[in-house]
């Protein structure tokens, strides 16, 4: 999925001439369902390849990680021997995802 494919891109001449940049994204809250899986991580593991894992695609590594708030935000990296979720039903949390980045 191209996340930023929707996401309006401005110019901003006031920093810099010509600078253009995404306006701000919106993220969904992804609520607790029964089918979500839950999994202690090990060396090694990072939001991308989890993704890859349960979902086929590493670029919806995101969704892992909005769903895991408590872990550190701002790297792929997961620290090991922390259990985390990984939310199944990708296609409602992709469909708020679109609406809330009209």
């Amino acid at each position: 999925m191209r996340r930023y494919s929707k996401i309006k891109i401005e110019t901003n001449s006031k920093v810099k001439e010509g600078v253009q940049f995404y306006k701000n994204v919106k993220y969904p809250e992804i609520p607790l369902s029964v089918s979500d899986i839950y999994v202690i991580t090990q060396t090694g593991d990072r939001y991308d390849l989890l993704a890859n894992q349960y979902y086929g695609d590493k670029t919806l590594w995101w969704i892992i990680a909005i769903a895991n708030p408590s872990i550190v935000y701002g790297t792929l990296t997961i620290p090991s021997g922390v259990q985390i979720r990984i939310p199944v039903n990708i296609s409602d949390v992709l469909n708020s995802y679109n609406k809330l980045n009209e």
